[in-house]
């Protein structure tokens, strides 16, 4: 068996229904789900197996959502006896790999993740933010693109994906004019998606003070495994570090590609994408193809990735 990774997805990776197989067969998946209506005060759990999409794609529900859901995940994991050498996760996913590696206390991480997802959500008015995601335009052409937009307002590279794939995030007329440049840079396609938050740019930056007010209020403890933090693609492990890094990621890029090649430099070959939908796996593949990886999300993919461990360790 390979040095193993834990990646954990963030927003954008949420469905009804998830999490609910592994609470119906695990125990461990219950007391999560349990955990997170109680801490929270609300039905959480109701809302992801049962309720209606509009609910669910709440930012202050979809981030402590999709939390509950990777620890979930990770819990099971952990009872197969699967524990990572090191964790990494995208944007909100960031939380749950700190979880993960013994730096944050689950249930100090939900009302903060639920905090910032309204925090984000009321920096910018409706109708006012968005993303956009550029497909198949090399890395400096995308930030010319958004240099060329900014003088019709705010646009900047928000999330680094892979190669073929680069998110920008600002104010809708800036993001469609470096859209139209981008093409003209020679993307293969641009897509506006469908959020309402400018996630990981400028806008977001008065967000940071509250965010650092919440997280002043919250016990963090040195990482047990090394943790890829998602603004400088490095690992971190001290309390400060692990501070700085989440305040700083709400504004500003995810290098989530060069995160990736770090790991993939250093020796890890063995990925395993933890909680809901398979975004980071599709990733991977486009990042790198000859590393191993599979996500766990419910009882299918559980056994096929527990079952591909045994047999490479030979179990």
């Amino acid at each position: 068996m390979g040095k193993i990774v834990f990646i954990f997805p963030g927003q954008g990776s949420q469905y009804i229904g998830m999490g609910q197989e592994m609470s119906a067969n695990y125990e461990v998946a219950r007391q999560v789900f349990a955990m997170a209506d109680d801490v929270l005060g609300m039905p959480l759990t109701e809302i992801m197996f049962t309720g209606s999409e509009d609910q669910l794609k709440m930012t202050e529900v979809t981030q402590p959502a999709i939390l509950a859901t990777s620890i979930a995940c990770l819990k099971v994991l952990e009872q197969h006896g699967l524990e990572p050498d090191v964790v990494a996760g995208l944007s909100l996913g960031e939380y749950s790999a700190l979880i993960s590696a013994g730096a944050m206390s689950f249930t100090d991480a939900l009302p903060l993740v639920q905090k910032r997802g309204r925090f984000m959500q009321e920096a910018v008015p409706p109708g006012v933010g968005g993303m956009a995601a550029i497909m198949g335009l090399a890395r400096e052409l995308v930030i010319e693109a958004c240099r060329r937009a900014s003088s019709t307002g705010v646009v900047e590279p928000a999330n680094y994906n892979s190669p073929h794939q680069i998110v920008i995030a600002g104010e809708i007329p800036a993001i469609r004019k470096a859209c139209e440049i981008a093409k003209e840079l020679g993307a293969k396609r641009t897509i506006e998606l469908p959020v309402s938050v400018s996630f990981h740019c400028s806008l977001l930056r008065g967000v940071e003070p509250l965010l650092a007010a919440e997280l002043e209020k919250v016990t963090l403890s040195r990482a047990a495994v090394p943790v890829v933090a998602n603004v400088t693609a490095q690992y971190i492990h001290s309390p400060e570090d692990i501070r700085n890094a989440l305040i700083r990621q709400v504004s500003n890029a995810v290098l989530w590609q060069d995160s990736m090649e770090k790991l993939i430099a250093d020796g890890f070959d063995t990925f395993i994408e933890v909680g809901p939908g398979k975004s980071l796996t599709g990733l991977m593949k486009k990042i790198n193809p000859d590393v191993w990886v599979a996500q766990v999300e419910d009882m299918k993919t559980l056994e096929k990735v527990v079952s591909a461990l045994r047999e490479q360790g030979g179990e």
